[in-house]
């Protein structure tokens, strides 16, 4: 048999059904604890009556509390709280007035005058009302902070959505200036045709970058086909120079990063490991899920200047001077920005020369209509 899933819905998410709910709870409980205690303490069965008579009292003057006190919340506190305390002991004394009225038309042969029963029962209405109020305020201020809060969340995440939108659009500027440098260079040299092939594939690689969302997430799969189209871009410049491999499981094309996380390692190595060099050097990145993390390194086979090890900070300084300073600092703010303390951001120099880039973040998988990937796992060049 089917179960049908329940959502569950906030208590007060509807607030006016909320209210009579409570109404409905607190007065019919009042209403049954005061007459249990009644029929125990031997009381008369009539006494049930003069109690229903006192808890419809009790429920009307209440509707006229909320009224006062929702308009009262809008003043400033002195006048909230002065006015609150008057209305409370106005309601108090009608209540209490009214419910001593009952008790003589129900028990003429009482001996005790008006004005003493009235502070012989003065106590339940102050009591009862005294608390409904309290709860009124204090579930209000609660519903109040909260709403307070779910705005400041908002207002953070907005500010956080804003914050990796700069840092997105940061990398598109940065990347057309080098792209149309290699255009113009291209133009001066008189090669028409593997200018108009770059411009081509320029045009690709912004219709497939530019749709995604600057917040968004993309599969590593989709992050490596937008690499693999930059690639063809500066494969038009470095020709044999610029080799390429790519390691991906199909657990981690499966998985989910910040959209173009990857292309500004991808063009420093390009920089600082292909271009330097006349021999050129070999661009890698493997992708692989460890329990419920997805790893990532970036690697190349530059100079890589220095004993092997992570960079230090000196060194990221030194290296930061020579270039455009938007790439290493773009990825780490971004990640602060979408992961927290929750990730790791590694530079390293390795053992066989060059530098290597690693990435740890928490793996999330892709939707299901996002699975029908190609195929990524496999060795070799692009």
């Amino acid at each position: 048999m089917a179960v049908l899933p329940i959502k569950p819905v906030p208590f007060f998410e509807n607030k006016n059904r909320a209210f009579w709910n409570l109404q409905a709870a607190g007065w019919g409980g009042a209403f049954i604890l005061r007459s249990a205690s009644a029929i125990a303490g031997r009381q008369e069965w009539d006494f049930v009556i003069i109690t229903l008579i006192e808890m419809i009292t009790g429920f009307s003057i209440s509707l006229i509390l909320a009224v006062i006190y929702r308009h009262l919340m809008q003043l400033r506190p002195i006048l909230l709280w002065t006015g609150a305390s008057a209305a409370l002991v106005v309601a108090v004394g009608v209540l209490t007035i009214i419910d001593a009225w009952v008790i003589t038309l129900y028990r003429p042969d009482r001996t005790t005058g008006f004005a003493q029963l009235f502070l012989g029962i003065l106590i339940y209405p102050l009591t009862l009302l005294g608390a409904w109020s309290a709860l009124y305020f204090a579930i209000n201020f609660f519903l109040k902070i909260e709403q307070q809060a779910d705005h400041l969340l908002r207002l953070e995440a907005q500010a956080a959505n804003a914050q990796l939108a700069m840092l997105r659009y940061q990398l598109n500027p940065h990347f057309l200036f080098n792209t149309l440098n290699s255009i113009s260079t291209l133009v001066l040299l008189k090669q028409t045709e593997p200018a108009n092939a770059m411009l081509t594939r320029l045009s690709a690689f912004l219709r497939h970058t530019l749709v995604a969302q600057p917040t968004g997430t993309v599969t590593v799969a989709q992050e490596v086909e937008n690499l693999k189209l930059y690639l063809d871009i500066e494969r038009m410049r470095f020709e044999e120079r610029l080799r390429t491999s790519f390691r991906i499981s199909h657990e981690a094309a499966e998985g989910r990063l910040p959209s173009l996380l990857l292309q500004p390692l991808v063009e420093n190595a390009i920089k600082y490991a292909v271009s330097p060099q006349e021999e050129g050097a070999k661009i890698s990145l493997t992708a692989q899920r460890i329990g419920t993390r997805l790893r990532i390194e970036v690697s190349d086979t530059g100079p890589g200047p220095g004993a092997a090890g992570p960079l230090t900070a000196a060194d990221l300084s030194a290296r930061a001077k020579i270039s455009t300073g938007v790439g290493l600092v773009n990825i780490r703010n971004r990640l602060e920005q979408a992961y927290g303390d929750d990730h790791r951001f590694e530079i390293r120099r390795n053992d066989e020369g060059g530098f290597s880039v690693v990435i740890e973040l928490p793996y999330e998988q892709a939707e299901k209509e996002e699975e029908a990937r190609p195929a990524l796992a496999r060795q070799g060049a692009a």
